[in-house]
């Protein structure tokens, strides 16, 4: 397809009107049948780069986009249904009679696009139904989970190498057949990789950086100001939010990031009436229709509005406001990548926004205590799956009854919530429609449960969780050039 007509399919079915450059440079790679990796933050359009191609690459056959969060690919796929795009997903939520008439459909080649957690690899349904239709572009979101280096490792990505090998491929494919690597053209996109992640995601793909060469965004944005501040006490942290969400230079809408929701909860009530505008909060804990009603008040807020959101990293997937004049971490994040992705999202408009992080040692300690609940033992990890798979009643269970059956101990002992984290980034159960709880992630059978949580393992991993953190502490010391510690870190 022309650059025309790839331009007019954009506007037609998106609504854009031109493409950034480096969109640009990445969809005519890929509708030249060649492979990509993908770096670039949240917000910046990364969405695009296999969407577009999905529906202006000749040939027969779908796309099919792994990802490995449920919530956010029905977002996705809502939107793209109401720009008149065929678009569906697969995942465990769905009963089985529905499962297999999407599967149908899919077959029968009514979808441009499919969705689906990496766990569906592993059921023969689904390659049955997607390799009658072929596959012509593969999409790996979220990619650095492929690598146990990477920040949220899932263990179903380990596999996507060998699948996409085992993909049909378009039947009517007019690309290079004497290529090295079988299996679709495939693009895989991530908002954050070191260069240690980068190289594991091309093993595990199975290619070189020849075969899949890097296309990555810079890390600076000249809009963003960012600094780190020493504070002493909660007073230096009031005085430093307050001072912030009252400047002229970025008057808007701001987010102050949390690590607890207990400290969170407290800023607010000592921070009441000292904010030149509404105060909100949003954590995990909220009920669904609060959750609700604050996201849309803070999405659509007018611009120029001075409200001020303090809220957990639980504030932040599908946050799509191009106006955010500031993000303050009023604790320190436990890693460059968590920082990184959060700091994303302030100025996507191109106007000067702030980015300031408030360094106090004590928090350096809620981090480290973060660390060690975040990688029970093995025996603990277990005794957890095994509860979720064979001790739990139909209506699945909630981390109280978690607690209680791994645990025994009272809620002050928080391991059983990270054990619950742990499991639903691994894609090992999943949510209910019932807030707050979960069941056994079907498509995860059969779980080697010994490989998957040996003491070796969880070793490396709390060594490894510690490593960010101490890279978050040495990137509070780079306060005169951040954007110098960022481009190093990401060897970007």
């Amino acid at each position: 397809m022309s650059a025309e007509n790839v331009i007019s399919v954009l506007h037609k079915r998106f609504g854009h009107e031109r493409l950034f450059p480096l969109q640009e440079e990445i969809i005519s790679h890929v509708l030249s049948g060649r492979h990509a990796l993908v770096v670039m933050p949240t917000g910046s359009g990364k969405s695009l780069c296999y969407q577009l191609p999905a529906l202006t690459m000749p040939g027969r056959g779908t796309t099919l986009v792994l990802s490995p969060l449920i919530a956010l690919m029905e977002d996705q796929v809502s939107a793209l249904k109401l720009k008149g795009i065929r678009a569906e997903y697969i995942n465990s939520t769905l009963s089985r009679r529905e499962r297999a008439l999407r599967q149908k459909k899919l077959a029968a080649g009514e979808y441009e696009l499919i969705y689906a957690t990496p766990e569906r690899m592993h059921k023969p349904e689904f390659v049955e139904a997607i390799n009658k239709i072929g596959v012509k572009l593969l999409a790996v979101d979220e990619a650095h989970c492929i690598s146990k280096w990477g920040h949220d490792w899932r263990p179903a990505y380990s596999d996507v190498g060998r699948f996409r090998r085992l993909l049909s491929p378009d039947i009517n494919n007019t690309y290079d057949k004497s290529a090295k690597s079988q299996g679709p053209v495939t693009i895989a996109l991530t908002a954050t990789a070191t260069a240690e992640v980068r190289d594991d995601i091309l093993d595990v793909l199975g290619f070189t950086e020849r075969e899949m060469p890097v296309f990555a965004a810079g890390i600076d944005r000249p809009n963003l100001t960012m600094r780190v501040q020493d504070v002493w006490d909660d007073r230096d942290k009031i005085e430093a939010i307050a001072e912030t969400a009252a400047c002229e230079e970025y008057a808007g809408t701001g987010i102050v990031y949390f690590s607890l929701i207990k400290d969170l909860e407290r800023f607010a009530g000592l921070m009441k009436g000292k904010l030149p505008g509404p105060m909100e909060i949003y954590h995990g804990k909220l009920s669904p229709g609060r959750k609700k009603y604050i996201y849309d008040k803070f999405i659509n807020s007018e611009p120029g509005e001075r409200l001020t959101l303090l809220a957990t990293n639980a504030f932040g997937m599908g946050v799509d406001k191009a106006d955010i004049r500031f993000i303050i971490h009023a604790q320190l994040p436990g890693s460059v990548e968590a920082y990184y992705q959060e700091i994303g999202r302030a100025g996507r408009d191109g106007k000067p926004s702030l980015c300031l992080l408030l360094y106090s040692q004590d928090d350096l300690a809620i981090q480290q205590t973060f660390a060690e609940w975040a990688n029970p033992s093995a025996d603990l990890m277990v005794r957890a799956c095994e509860f979720a798979r064979h001790g739990s009643g139909a209506d699945g269970f909630d981390v109280d009854e978690l607690r209680e059956a791994i645990i025994h101990k009272n809620r002050g002992d928080r391991r059983a919530e990270f054990v619950l984290i742990a499991l639903e980034r691994m894609g090992l159960i999943v949510p209910t429609a019932i807030e707050g709880r979960y069941r056994w992630n079907e498509d995860a059978d059969p779980v080697d449960t010994d490989a998957l949580f040996s003491p070796d393992l969880i070793r490396e991993k709390r060594e490894r969780d510690l490593k960010r953190l101490l890279d978050c502490v040495h990137l509070t010391r780079e306060r005169d050039d951040i954007a110098s510690y960022l481009r190093r870190y990401f060897a970007l």
